[in-house]
């Protein structure tokens, strides 16, 4: 199996790529997750209770180097741009996992943050939260 986002290849029983540090996603798209309060749809049965997924990230030496680089030709500083992505993705996924050990199906109310921690360190923080729920389709009117 290759990572879907560097492309490397991982262990069958990997949960996270060993490379890019992504989740690895094997088909566990169960949990349906989205920004707003309901499903179109859907009716909420249940609520869970609130879902976290953080991630802290920062770049190497290298790619400090690279983003330095870029900082002082001006523009998009592709170096953290692919950190970041990789932490959305990720905190998406450990959300996922929390709602689905709490026995959901869905998160609704998915609000995405991220923050500097300080320190002069480079790391970012991105969380993703939400509320756990249970929802069921709307039975279709004829």
């Amino acid at each position: 199996m290759k990572c879907p986002v560097c492309g490397a290849e991982v262990l069958p029983e990997a949960k996270y790529c060993h490379r890019c540090g992504s989740a690895i996603n094997r088909g566990f798209q169960d949990i349906i997750v989205v920004t707003t309060p309901s499903i179109p749809g859907y009716r909420i049965r249940k609520v869970l209770g609130v879902v976290t997924g953080i991630v802290p990230r920062t770049r190497g030496i290298l790619g400090k180097i690279v983003a330095s680089i870029q900082s002082v030709v001006g523009g998009e500083i592709s170096a953290f741009t692919s950190e970041l992505e990789k932490a959305r993705m990720e905190a998406i996924e450990r959300l996922r996992d929390k709602a689905r050990e709490l026995g959901s199906n869905a998160v609704v109310g998915l609000d995405l943050e991220t923050s500097d921690l300080g320190l002069q360190a480079g790391v970012v923080v991105v969380s993703a939260t939400g509320t756990a729920v249970i929802a069921e389709p709307e039975s279709e009117s004829l």
